[in-house]
């Protein structure tokens, strides 16, 4: 009895053993970022998505695809431009998986694949190219090599996003070479900014120079025009005042000196009652007349006759005809 009870009990537990490996076969589980490939004896069932899936046992499998976007780093490589110079050339690749079953059974190794062509199409795109556009054309490069993946890979059932050159390494020489020609391009810039910058300098200054004897010429004209007016403003003032208060003054005083002139030695004239001289000195026919030769007054006071004793000699006016 006691043997039988020990067979009976290793037999429960191999039972339940197998119990336990059997469930475990049967219950697994897929990850949010994974998709789950259901292979019945070795074939393609079905797709089933992230979560608890069970199996039936010994008879079916599960693969997962991880569905994430990844990168594959594309290893350095000498590369020949079109003008004959050897670059090191690398990028890298980020694809992400859209078809699960195509890209688990289309290709074999995903990444070998993707580096091995993109290699290949990095040496055609930069053969294409001289040196110096190949530095300056690293965008077009890019969308290139972008798209000759993409069409490659999309019969495996993968998205090529992205594709970038990391870097395009020149030799040595090259870049001492482009080294001192860059130098020299921006030695010239410079030169050609200083030179601008005087001549823009000279222009203002010649600018400003104009404007500042334009504006003194304006100003000088301005104030001889000035003083002008005010001079024929002060000469119209003095002759007007001449006019209101000098003029019968200075007709007596030149009446004056006429008479002073014309009588300055003591001699008689013989002047016509209608002469202009009469009219100029103010005699006329309210002058006293005085007839007689010379010496022809008073016998007592011969040179002052006619004149009221003035002393000058007297003028015999003649009749009016």
């Amino acid at each position: 009895m006691a043997t039988t009870s020990a067979l009976f009990t290793i037999l429960i537990a191999v039972f339940a053993l197998f119990g336990l490996v059997t469930l475990a076969r049967c219950a697994r589980i897929v990850k949010q970022y994974e998709k789950g490939l259901v292979m019945r004896l070795g074939k393609y069932r079905s797709t089933v998505d992230s979560g608890l899936t069970f199996l039936t046992p010994f008879v079916e499998d599960l693969i997962t695809v991880d569905m994430r976007e990844k990168v594959i780093n594309v290893e350095p490589q000498k590369v020949i431009t079109k003008d004959n110079v050897t670059v090191t050339v690398d990028a890298v690749v980020y694809y992400k998986v859209i078809d699960p079953v195509r890209a688990e059974f289309e290709v074999q190794n995903f990444g070998y694949a993707c580096t091995t062509l993109a290699q290949t199409n990095l040496r055609n795109l930069i053969g294409d190219r001289a040196l110096d556009e190949t530095l300056t054309a690293r965008d077009a490069i890019n969308a290139n090599l972008r798209a000759v993946l993409d069409e490659a890979t999309n019969v495996w059932g993968v998205k090529v996003t992205r594709v970038e050159v990391q870097k395009i390494d020149p030799p040595v020489d090259i870049t001492e070479a482009m080294s001192r020609q860059m130098k020299a391009e921006r030695d010239k810039r410079a030169s050609i900014l200083e030179s601008e910058g005087i001549k823009q300098s000279q222009i203002l200054q010649a600018e400003g120079v104009k404007q500042s004897d334009i504006l003194r010429a304006e100003g000088e004209a301005q104030a001889r025009v000035t003083r002008a007016n005010a001079e024929a403003e002060a000469i119209k003032l003095v002759s007007t005042a001449a006019e209101t208060y000098f003029k019968d003054r200075a007709e007596v005083m030149r009446r004056l000196e006429v008479l002073n002139n014309t009588l300055a030695n003591n001699t008689k004239y013989v002047i016509p009652s209608n002469g202009n001289l009469v009219n100029v000195l103010g005699l006329g026919d309210s002058a006293p007349p005085s007839v007689g030769g010379k010496g022809g007054g008073s016998k007592g006071d011969p040179g002052t006759s006619g004149l009221g004793g003035s002393g000058m000699p007297p003028i015999i006016p003649l009749p009016r005809s």
